[in-house]
C-alpha cells in the first residue's frame, strides 16, 4: 500500500487543498506534499492526525477490503407484493438498509394501490414517477406527481403515496435513511 497516494486520494475526495489539510493538522504544506509523493513517511501520531482531518481512522485507512458490489442486475432484485395495500416493492439494491439511502421501485395497483403510512423520521425522501401518476400525502397536504416528474421532501410529517391514475403507477423511490 502506498500511504501517500491513499492520503492524496482522501484529500481530493474531501475537497481539500494540501494547504487546507496542512492547516487542519498543524503541519506544513511541504510536508503534506512530501508524504503524498512518498518522499517521507509520517509518524504514527502524525498519520492519525492526518487521517482524523480526512474523516477516517487508522483501522479503516489500512483496511484494504474490496468495495461492496457496484453494479446490480435483475437477479439481484428482491420483490414483495402486498395485496392488502395493492403495491409491489422491488428492492433494486440488495441489503441497501445498511447504506445511507435505499432505492426501491414501487408499483401501485390501479385505483386503490398505496404505500404504507410512514411516521415522521430523520432524513430525506425522493421519488421519480416512471409511469402513471401518484398522489403524495404529506400530513394534511396532497400533491399529484405525473410521469416524468419527481418529488423531494424532509419526512417531518406522516406520509405515503397512492395511485393517482386509472392504470398501474410505477415510481423510483429513494429513502434516506432506509425505511422500506
Amino acid at each position: 500500500m502506498k500511504i501517500g497516494e491513499k492520503i492524496k486520494e482522501l484529500r481530493i475526495l474531501n475537497g481539500l487543498t494540501q494547504q487546507e489539510l496542512a492547516d487542519r493538522c498543524e503541519l506544513s504544506k511541504g510536508f503534506i506534499s512530501q508524504v503524498e509523493r512518498e518522499l517521507t513517511s509520517p509518524s504514527i501520531a502524525t498519520l492519525m492526525d492526518i487521517l482524523e482531518s480526512l474523516g477516517t481512522n487508522i483501522k479503516d485507512f489500512f483496511n484494504e477490503q474490496i468495495d461492496d458490489k457496484i453494479v446490480f442486475k435483475k437477479d439481484d432484485i428482491s420483490i414483495m407484493e402486498n395485496e392488502e395495500l395493492g403495491h409491489t416493492i422491488h428492492w433494486i439494491i440488495p441489503n441497501a438498509q445498511k447504506n445511507q439511502m435505499e432505492p426501491i421501485i414501487i408499483e401501485l395497483a390501479p385505483g386503490t394501490g398505496r404505500s404504507k403510512v410512514e411516521d415522521p423520521h430523520e432524513g430525506e425522501e425522493f421519488g421519480y414517477v416512471l409511469s402513471g401518476s401518484v398522489i403524495l400525502h404529506l400530513g394534511k397536504h396532497q400533491y399529484r406527481i405525473r410521469k416524468g416528474e419527481s418529488f423531494s421532501f424532509k419526512p417531518n410529517v406522516s406520509h405515503y403515496i397512492s395511485n393517482g391514475s386509472k392504470g398501474k403507477s410505477t415510481l423510483l423511490w429513494v429513502s434516506s435513511p432506509p425505511s422500506f
